[in-house]
Order: C-alpha cells, then sequence, then structure tokens
C-alpha cells in the first residue's frame, strides 16, 4: 500500500503545524517519519535513540509487530460497535486486568485524563450520601489536562490561566502521611497519589507510605486511588508500580487500593485508558452514571490484550528489572552533585528521573542533538523511558552519550 503522507522535509512540516495546529505543545524542532524498535527516523533520514518512548506508552518499541498484527486482524473484524453492545475482546481484557490486580471490574476509556475521571466521579459518588466530595492530592503529582485532573493537579502552573479551578481537590504534601490525615475533613471522600511521581520529578513513593495511606483511609471511612498512568504496564517491572514498592513489604500482597487509573504503555502506542474499581465500589457506577464513546472499544481491546500477553510471553517485567539496575548502577557513577551534567539520579525499572544542572528541557534538545531523546519533568529533572524491549546495546548507546555530554560539561565548568 502506497504511504497517503507526501515526503515533506523539516521545514515544510513544522510551517504547517505553525499554520494550522494549534500551538498548546512547546515541541522540539524536529519531525519524525518513521520509527523500529528502539529508534526513530527524521524527516532528514537522522536517527534517534529513543529513551522518551512517547512519555511511557511505547513499551513494546517502535512498529512492533505484536501491535500490527493485533490492530490489522482487528479491524479487519470489528473496529466499534458502541457501548450499548457486548464484545469478546472487552470481555478478555476486563478479565486479565483484573486477575493481576485483585478482585473489582474495569472501566475502559481512551486517555489517562480520562482513566483519572472516572476515580474523580467514583469518589464524588462513594461520599454523595453523607455530602463528601473532596478529594486529598499530592504537592507535585499530575493527574491530566482536562480542567478537573487540573484542579487535582499539585502543579500550580498547570492551572494558570484556567481559574476558577474545579472545587473539590486539596493539596498535601508527598510522603507525608501526617499531613494527609491533619488535611481529612467532613468533606473528604478520598485520597489520591501517584506510587512514583512521573511528571513531578520521578519521585517514588515508599512502602510505608502507600500502607499507611491505607490505614488513614480505613480509619476515616474514605477511598484510596491511585494514579498509575505513566507508572503501569511493567514499566516499574512489575505490572503496576505499587506491586513493585510493596513487594518486599511484610504483607505488601494483602494491599489493595480502592481504585486505579492506568493508560499509556496499556496498548503500546494505540489510545486506551482503562480504570480498576475494587469490589463492592464498582457498582456505585451504574447505568447512566459514566460512560465513553470510544472506550473500551473492540479494536483498542483487542491491541491491549495482545500487548499484555505479549509482556508476560517475553517476561519483559523482569527484562526491565534487570536492565533497569545496570542503568541504575551506570547512571549512578555519571552522577555528581558539583560539576557533571547529572546531579543524582531517582527511579526504578524502566523509569528513570536525571537532576540535571540545567533547565531539563535545554539539557533534552541538547541531548537530542547528539542521538539521544528523553523527556523533560519537573524543575531539572529529564526522565528515560526507554521500551520495554531495549537491548542492552542500546542502554550502552545511551550511557556513552550521556557520559559525552557529562565530560563537555565538567569541562566548561
Amino acid at each position: 500500500m502506497n504511504n497517503p503522507i507526501p515526503n515533506l522535509g523539516t521545514a515544510e512540516i513544522l510551517e504547517g503545524y505553525q499554520q494550522f495546529v494549534v500551538p498548546s505543545y512547546a515541541r522540539f524542532p524536529v519531525a519524525f517519519v518513521r520509527g523500529k524498535g528502539s529508534y526513530v527516523w527524521d524527516a532528514e533520514d537522522r536517527r534517534y535513540l529513543d529513551f522518551c518512548g512517547g512519555i511511557a506508552v511505547n513499551v513494546l518499541g517502535h512498529a512492533s509487530s505484536v501491535v500490527g498484527k493485533a490492530l490489522g486482524e482487528a479491524a479487519g473484524r470489528l473496529i466499534h460497535c458502541s457501548n450499548l453492545y457486548y464484545h469478546p475482546a472487552g470481555a478478555q481484557l476486563a478479565e486479565a486486568l483484573v486477575r493481576r490486580i485483585g478482585a473489582g471490574k474495569m472501566f475502559f476509556s481512551n486517555s489517562g485524563a480520562e482513566a483519572n475521571e472516572c476515580l474523580f466521579k467514583l469518589a464524588r459518588r462513594y461520599g454523595a450520601s453523607r455530602g463528601a466530595f473532596e478529594i486529598l492530592t499530592a504537592q507535585g503529582s499530575f493527574h491530566g489536562r482536562t480542567l478537573a485532573a487540573m484542579a487535582a493537579t499539585g502543579q500550580e502552573k498547570v492551572r494558570e490561566g484556567f481559574g476558577p479551578p474545579v472545587p473539590g481537590f486539596r493539596h498535601v504534601p508527598f510522603l507525608d502521611l501526617a499531613a494527609a490525615e491533619r488535611a481529612i475533613g467532613p468533606a473528604t471522600a478520598a485520597i489520591l497519589v501517584e506510587p512514583i511521581q512521573g511528571e513531578g520529578g520521578v519521585r517514588p513513593a515508599t512502602a510505608a507510605y502507600l500502607q499507611g495511606l491505607r490505614r488513614i483511609c480505613d480509619r476515616h471511612g474514605l477511598l484510596l486511588l491511585l494514579d498509575e498512568v505513566q507508572t503501569g504496564s511493567f514499566r516499574s517491572g512489575r505490572f503496576l508500580a505499587f506491586q513493585r514498592i510493596l513487594e518486599s513489604f511484610e504483607k505488601g500482597n494483602d494491599f489493595l487500593p480502592d481504585g486505579i487509573a492506568m493508560a499509556k504503555g496499556l496498548a503500546g502506542g494505540y489510545p486506551m485508558g482503562a480504570t480498576w474499581i475494587r469490589e463492592p465500589y464498582a457498582e456505585l457506577l451504574g447505568p447512566g452514571s459514566h460512560a465513553s464513546t470510544f472506550g473500551g472499544s473492540p479494536l483498542a481491546c483487542a491491541v491491549a490484550l495482545a500487548v499484555l500477553r505479549h509482556m508476560e510471553e517475553q517476561d519483559l517485567g523482569r527484562q526491565i528489572r534487570e536492565k533497569g539496575e545496570r542503568l541504575r548502577a551506570e547512571l549512578e557513577a555519571l552522577a555528581s552533585p558539583e560539576r557533571r551534567l547529572i546531579r543524582s539520579v531517582s527511579g526504578v525499572g524502566g523509569l528513570w528521573g536525571l537532576h540535571v544542572r540545567r533547565d531539563a528541557r535545554s539539557v533534552a534538545l541538547e541531548l537530542m542533538d547528539r542521538g539521544l531523546l528523553v523527556a523533560p519533568a519537573a524543575g531539572n529533572i529529564v526522565r528515560l523511558l526507554p521500551p520495554l524491549t531495549v537491548s542492552e546495546d542500546e542502554i550502552s548507546e545511551a550511557v556513552a552519550i550521556l557520559r559525552a555530554a557529562s565530560r563537555d560539561e565538567e569541562a566548561m565548568s
């Protein structure tokens, strides 16, 4: 089949965006036209090692044959049939996800913000009988770009110019159990946190913090909700990051939140969001209470199911866990709080944050010029988000680029 997209140079592509696309993104001046595995090529056919990964989306890399095959087969069978009806892929995917989390039910959507919106509505429906509607979230958190998700986000810059914020959200210090409990009032219905703050600078929660939140919620009759949009799909080395954080904690396997938002890597690049709701709270969202036209389509569910099965068949969670430990060691060897580019390192599995000496965007642009794609986060943090299929040689290549950049930074100091 002929490519319907004409061959354009970078200048022409950028001009098209400038003329016809809303400028809501701070895009880097590069246009990608194809990818394979851990690499992408721009319009001038220059190759880049992609450790941005669509910001944790491309878990199987670019142009995955698993995703392509599932898309082709599902598209040739049944693309969309509306949530007025049932279809087998939805039932299979829901069962597969529930079995990997715990007793509960799934709601399917298209994005992380939508998955979180389901949690917001769940919390309000849960507290409605006693007039409770408020959700406590963490400072530094990020939960999406809808009006409600921006209000939930613990970063003032996200809400700037979009006031007044949607009521019902208050922000408390991350990792501070005492502050969370002090903030609880008669209107509080739930607490929502990320097991690892991604956009907020790759800040992992501790097992004691998550267990403490569970006890606080139980004591006060609140829902405990987790945003695993960026950290799910084996990004941490386990299917969900809270499972990785709690695995060495006594009775960690008994821990369950009451709701979990997922998206990004769930369907390997195809738009897919999902919300798991613990029994018996799933029954709170009965017919007519929540909906998504495209959410849980036969096509989306078939792709997500194929991606999930492939990740488990290839044991990609274990692989990224082991490669992540190697990456940690090599990154920490490059880190220095004084003259080097990288001051410190945080993260787990396939999600790493580098605290750099300069503005994160300028560092990301410099690394892009050297052939490595990374994702800026809050403050002076750049994220490394390689595909779960990343090879040892590709890790070596990324570290070599970072080492050269660090060496040049030190020479200029």
